[in-house]
């Protein structure tokens, strides 16, 4: 496969398995050292920490869905923005649209640069 083609791959499979909850395959798209920044607090938070976040994420939101999901791939990473679906509660969906920004190394991900809608994120957190 081409660098793009293992790019996209790795975009795919990180995010699909963010939607189906599988924590371990999501660390093993992530380099050991890999860093992950959000713009809601502007910390960098290293591969652990961030599994730790997702894995109560996904405890709080049993279903969750990436639509519009809008992949660009450049030389060494790629970006991708998408819309968040996350069921609240049974009856209450917030959709929270984002944009990542992913340098890859050895077909992991080495830097993640996560840009939320603040607002939408805030919907989201006051459930």
């Amino acid at each position: 496969m081409s660098e793009e083609a293992d790019i996209q791959a790795l975009a795919k499979r990180f995010f699909d398995a963010i939607e189906l909850g599988d924590i371990d395959a999501v660390r093993d798209c992530y380099a050991p050292h890999a860093e992950i920044w959000h713009n809601i607090d502007g910390q960098v938070s290293t591969r652990e920490q961030n599994i730790e976040t997702l894995r109560a994420f996904i405890a709080r939101v049993a279903k969750r869905r990436y639509e519009h999901r809008r992949l660009q791939v450049f030389e060494g990473g790629f970006v991708q923005q998408h819309e968040l679906h996350c069921m609240v509660t049974e009856r209450r969906e917030v959709v929270v649209p984002a944009c990542l920004v992913c340098r890859v190394e050895h077909d992991r991900i080495v830097r993640l640069d996560e840009y939320f809608d603040a607002r939408k994120l805030r919907e989201f957190r006051t459930d």
